[in-house]
């Protein structure tokens, strides 16, 4: 399991106070005889970060510390029972408010070096969703498919850190464009997502708001060329064509009237040709590739959740 001596120390970078002060707001505690709320969440962390798979790994690993627990704030270890009532009754809402708290915390004592986007000065979100396979026979709610179960995981990235900011799980055939529409982006950031998103009302929205975005055009995309830039210069850097475009379709077109930027770019390595769709007309032909490239960086949270 975990060594103690450790997790005490991860649990010092944790102001109890500030989190006391939460428990308070929420009234968390509030007519709770059994486990309180800081006990609640030194056992969820020690189940992340001692890789325990159920409750019972939970309870039991917290046992095999007896004597050192007042290092973790605790008095007694929480039972199997206890954690899972805990876990099913206690909102949210209260380890949401810590983690954003904690979150900024940290922010403003570490700054994150923006690897391979080093020159871009603005804030930059990576967007996806992910579906997490369930079985039907345990999780009889959450049907997906005629006998598939699953649930889907839609998260925001902050590029800087490669944090979430925003998560939220719905069934599994809730379609990712749902929830994007009711997140808000501040103003002057980058929006990082691959074409499941392409919806013209929301990247218009995007648009407005004062937003840059960079996703992959669809390929049944119907569109007029006003502009058209060829970068032979640039070929070695994958880049082949540059078009400025507005879209074709009636009802395309009323949702995204403006113009849009459009990038052919070939990846030399797998010799895939890739359609770049993108509102900046400032940034150059291979920064919007860069950009998507870091892309997968949520591809890479997703696998680790997993």
């Amino acid at each position: 399991m975990l060594k103690v001596n450790l997790f005490s120390q991860i649990l010092a970078h944790i102001s109890k106070e500030k989190f006391d002060a939460l428990v308070e707001k929420h009234k968390s505690d509030k007519h709770t005889k059994g486990l309180k709320s800081w006990t609640h969440l030194v056992s969820m962390l020690f189940c992340h970060i001692g890789g325990a798979c159920s409750v019972r790994d939970i309870s039991n690993g917290l046992n095999s510390t007896t004597g050192n627990l007042s290092h973790l704030g605790i008095s007694r270890v929480p039972c199997k029972s206890s954690l899972s009532y805990m876990n099913s009754h206690r909102s949210y809402e209260l380890f949401k408010d810590f983690y954003f708290q904690l979150l900024d915390q940290l922010m403003n004592k570490h700054s994150f070096a923006k690897k391979g986007l080093s020159q871009l000065k603005l804030k930059i979100y990576l967007l996806d969703a992910s579906i997490i396979h369930l079985c039907l026979d345990i999780f009889d709610w959450a049907t997906y498919r005629t006998s598939k179960g699953a649930v889907k995981l839609h998260a925001v990235l902050d590029y800087e850190g490669c944090l979430p900011v925003f998560a939220q799980i719905t069934h599994g055939d809730v379609h990712e464009i749902n929830v994007a529409h009711a997140i808000n982006f501040p103003k002057g950031s980058v929006i990082v997502a691959d074409r499941g998103y392409v919806d013209y009302k929301w990247l218009n929205v995007l648009d407005s708001s004062g937003c840059f975005f960079v996703t992959r055009a669809k390929s049944n995309m119907s569109f007029h060329v006003h502009q058209r830039f060829q970068v032979n210069g640039l070929k070695f850097d994958g880049m082949l064509e540059e078009q400025h475009v507005s879209l074709k379709d009636y009802h395309a077109k009323k949702n995204y009237p403006g113009k849009l930027r459009l990038i052919r770019y070939l990846d030399s390595i797998t010799a895939k040709e890739y359609v770049f769709l993108t509102n900046n007309f400032n940034w150059t032909a291979k920064t919007v590739a860069d950009i998507y490239k870091e892309r997968w960086h949520i591809e890479v949270f997703f696998k680790q959740i997993k």
